[in-house]
């Protein structure tokens, strides 16, 4: 089994539309959209929903209004400013104390030290996750709730969810369409990948976000290549980003051209390489060709 991760330094580069691409070009892989935060590979492949799932993502802590006596300890010890003094009263104090959710992360300090046993620390549904089937096969994705977190916790179950179905559907590639920069989602989107593939693009934000990611995909020992989006937009820097891969020996899998193509495929729900058949379809088709199992990138 094979899995290809496409991860990028910087949002917007073009990462989940070239996953989108590949999971046609492929012909039957799994699919996992792990980039929860902003999931969207599923507005271009169209999946059916088959099964959904809740997902508990951490703890939340929730002052019991009745039985707090307003002594303010769990103000003094909340780290995250997610106390105040404006909750209402219980017949013993005019004013309680009350937790705002999204500043909440859940640590239990305040529960553990409050005397009157008035805060409970609760596991707490966060979003939800789906296994669906779509033109290209089976596919897992999410909907991470607004301003909740644990989003690498929801990757890694998404990522353990695509390896099952691929062992029981037997099917040998997995494209994971990762998190964009460096953090916790995107370190859970690329650990124990075979291949990951880096989508940049010329600019001076995404020279410098690559290099970041880079450094990062390194660290834990992956073999990866870079692709570089919208590179005729600046030729110059795209030329730049490719000496700096040379440098460190960095394969530049290929190169895709702005088109306005990308467009008009999404706008009618499709693949750029299911809508055109050269231009920017074929620079995705000749990265493909090089990214694949059993291509020119061995991995």
């Amino acid at each position: 089994m094979k899995e290809l991760v496409i991860i990028s330094g910087k949002g917007g580069t073009g990462k989940t539309s070239l996953c989108a691409s590949f999971a046609i070009l492929s012909g039957r892989c799994v699919v996992a959209d792990c980039d929860v935060d902003a999931a969207d590979l599923h507005l271009v492949l169209s999946p059916k929903v088959q099964r959904h799932e809740s997902f508990t993502g951490g703890r939340r802590a929730r002052i019991k209004a009745g039985h707090c006596i307003a002594c303010g300890k769990c103000e003094e010890l909340c780290r995250f400013d997610a106390i105040f003094f404006d909750g209402p009263g219980n017949g013993r104090v005019d004013r309680t104390f009350r937790v705002d959710p999204p500043a909440c992360e859940g640590c239990g300090v305040c529960a553990w030290f409050c005397a009157e046993k008035a805060i409970e620390c609760a596991p707490v549904i966060s979003g939800e996750w789906f296994v669906s089937e779509a033109r290209c096969g089976p596919m897992v994705h999410a909907r991470l709730g607004i301003a909740e977190s644990n989003s690498g916790k929801l990757v890694s179950l998404l990522r353990q969810q695509a390896r099952q179905l691929a062992e029981q559907k037997g099917i040998e590639l997995i494209l994971v369409d990762g998190s964009p920069g460096i953090g916790c989602p995107v370190i859970a989107s690329l650990t124990g990948a075979g291949l990951v593939l880096v989508v940049t693009e010329p600019t001076p934000s995404g020279e410098h976000d690559l290099k970041r990611v880079v450094e990062l995909v390194r660290h834990f020992g992956i073999a990866l290549a870079v692709c570089v989006n919208k590179w005729d937009v600046n030729p110059g820097m795209s030329e730049r980003i490719e000496a700096y891969c040379r440098s460190e020996s960095i394969p530049v899998a290929g190169r895709i051209r702005y088109d306005r193509a990308f467009t008009h495929a999404q706008v009618q729900g499709r693949t750029v390489v299911e809508a055109a058949e050269d231009g920017v379809a074929e620079d995705i088709r000749s990265l493909w060709r090089a990214v694949a199992p059993g291509g020119w990138l061995s991995w």
